[in-house]
């Protein structure tokens, strides 16, 4: 998988930078062709002997080579690369990449990058929950970039805590897993529905719910990480868009959001229902403010349309449809009877009674359920459940093959 690949591996001035000739060897090892790139201060922790005996390959700290008059172009190395590492990230260097400063090699190279970058943080805890450092984050892979979170763990300070850079070889793992998915879902279209419905009373009230969206705002950053062309149909939501390539339609009611699905749906290969869509929306809505004159007020609902029911009957052999269910007594049952009533290949069941689940979180515990079987899976964020959900989609299909 990692033979013949071209890895670039930006190293910063962290203590973390003794960890590197390990992971150069693990993707030597994968018969990778690798190259590093040390900034000014990485060199006090890391020498370039060290790096090039270990990669086969020169290292580069500048643009300009005094002592042999080379001259090493940022954007040829930028180019070159299939992934590129940055590991061990500082906060300084962070902050760099945030907001485009491009002061030393190893960020020339960066803001010329056309391959996936992956970036794995390591400094003190405290520098690490910073709000500033959160900002940075959010903003590098926003732009992006594939965060490599840091564990917790001691820490060169002494101090216990989330900042440690991963190990070797858990970002070998992660690489691999990343190129063996890249391009599972390419040609395929996936269609997503995330978020909650709101149904005006008036227009300053709505009946609405506390879902976030969050679940499939990850479903469809998952599917678009995995080479998908992805159409993200959400409701209001604070959320911003997961990933550059995702088409995102903002809708606010049942009604809204039926007719956007249905325009989508026959194009799609795939279409995951995540939304927590209404079920009843009020007969008559207010075009003015209700004014509160009484102290009991009658409010008569009618049910919204059951878009999953809808997509169900539409469906042909070659489309996959998989629902959610979210119950809080007899799910399984409940799950069931929505698999096979409303014509579905699958359905995500979560629970309101797993700690952990549901709304307002960011994780999720789920079962998913087909009409051949079960698979359960335990509580992990939401990110990690939203790759459980997308592997699974990938063996049904595979199964029809």
């Amino acid at each position: 998988m990692l033979s013949g690949k071209k890895i670039l591996i930006g190293i910063t001035g962290s203590i973390a930078a003794y960890k590197i000739p390990l992971l150069v060897r693990l993707f030597k090892k994968e018969n990778a062709d690798i190259k590093a790139i040390l900034t000014p201060d990485a060199r006090d922790f890391i020498t370039p002997l060290t790096l090039s005996t270990l990669s086969g390959h020169p290292v580069y700290s500048r643009s300009f080579d005094h002592e042999t008059g080379e001259w090493h172009s940022h954007v040829e190395l930028g180019l070159w690369a299939d992934i590129f590492i940055i590991a061990p990230l500082t906060a300084n260097t962070m902050a760099k990449m945030a907001a485009g400063i491009a002061d030393n090699f190893l960020l020339t190279t960066y803001l010329s990058a056309k391959c996936d970058v992956f970036f794995a943080p390591a400094m003190d805890r405290d520098m690490f929950r910073h709000p500033s450092t959160q900002e940075n984050l959010k903003t590098i892979q926003d732009n992006g970039n594939i965060l490599l979170p840091p564990n917790e763990g001691e820490l060169a300070s002494g101090l216990c805590g989330e900042g440690r850079m991963q190990e070797p070889e858990t970002i070998l793992h992660t690489i691999k897993r990343h190129l063996q998915h890249k391009h599972t879902f390419k040609g395929k279209k996936v269609l997503v529905t995330a978020g909650p419905t709101f149904e005006s009373i008036d227009p300053v009230r709505f009946i609405g719910n506390y879902s976030s969206g969050r679940m499939g705002y990850e479903i469809a950053a998952e599917f678009a990480k995995r080479g998908a062309e992805v159409t993200l149909i959400s409701g209001p939501s604070h959320l911003d868009l997961p990933h550059p390539s995702i088409q995102r339609v903002g809708v606010i009611s049942a009604e809204e959001m039926e007719s956007q699905c249905m325009a989508c749906f026959p194009d799609s290969d795939i279409t995951v229902m995540a939304a927590a869509v209404a079920d009843y929306t009020p007969i008559e809505k207010s075009s003015s403010k209700l004014k509160k004159k009484v102290d009991n007020i009658k409010l008569e609902l009618k049910k919204t349309p059951d878009i999953l029911e809808k997509l169900g009957k539409l469906k042909k052999d070659d489309q996959l449809l998989a629902g959610f269910a979210l119950e809080t007594d007899d799910e399984e049952t409940n799950a069931k009877e929505k698999l096979n009533k409303k014509n579905l290949d699958l359905i995500v069941l979560n629970s309101l009674k797993d700690d952990g689940a549901g709304f307002g979180h960011t994780t999720n515990k789920i079962s998913i359920f087909t009409r051949s079987g079960k698979e359960s899976f335990d509580l992990k964020s939401k990110k990690e459940v939203a790759s459980d959900i997308t592997d699974f989609i990938l063996k049904v299909l595979e199964s029809r093959k």
